[in-house]
């Protein structure tokens, strides 16, 4: 259960990254490399950093 006390959990940024990943992979594989597909590992490799970033800040 989530609350609304302005903390963010540090699972959502992995559970996005690796939202981000699978979604990546399948539009590589149905399109091919394309603008949408680079942006989709960008953000995956973001929400990574993000995570990280939270777990050593806490």
């Amino acid at each position: 259960m989530t609350y609304l006390n302005g903390t963010i959990e540090p699972v959502y940024f992995l559970l996005t990254s690796i939202a981000f990943i699978i979604l990546s992979a399948i539009q590589y594989t149905k399109v091919g490399k394309t603008i949408e597909t680079i942006y989709l590992a960008i953000l995956s490799v973001f929400f990574l950093i993000c995570y990280f970033t939270v777990i050593l800040l806490t």
